[in-house]
Order: structure tokens, then sequence, then C-alpha cells
């Protein structure tokens, strides 16, 4: 089941390869936001570091779920 969401055709590519893009773009947005807040020249107010951290981390373990569906079989 979880290996057939994993591997649906999404515009001729399987699904886990635009969730992978997708992860890393939010992980490097994360850490633009950090990083301008760290430097003093912050893109959004603080709160949001945290919020984006939260969001890429859940997109992550989606990710590794599918992933891991592909060669365990479930």
């Amino acid at each position: 089941m979880v290996r057939s969401i994993a591997l649906s055709s999404v515009f001729g590519y399987p699904f886990i390869l635009y969730l992978g893009a997708i992860t890393f773009i939010s992980f490097s947005f994360t850490a633009l936001l950090g990083y301008r807040y760290f430097t003093g020249r912050p893109l959004l107010p603080f709160k949001w570091h945290p919020r984006m951290a939260a969001a890429s981390l859940t997109l992550a373990v989606i990710h590794a779920i599918l992933g891991l569906s592909m060669f365990l079989g479930f």
C-alpha cells in the first residue's frame, strides 16, 4: 500500500522524487531563515524558523517512510 504511493507516477516521475525535492527545499529555506536571523538581517520573524523546522522534519519522516517501504515491502 505505502509502496504504491511512493512509486505513483506524477508527471512521469515517482512521487517520492518530488517529496524529496520539496523536503530539501524546505530544509534549505529553514537554514536560510536561521542564517539571516543570526546575521541580523531577518527575512521573516523568528517564530517562523521553528515552524519551518517542524515542517521540514515532518516531510523528512514521510519521505523516509516512503523510501523504506520500497525496500521493506510494506
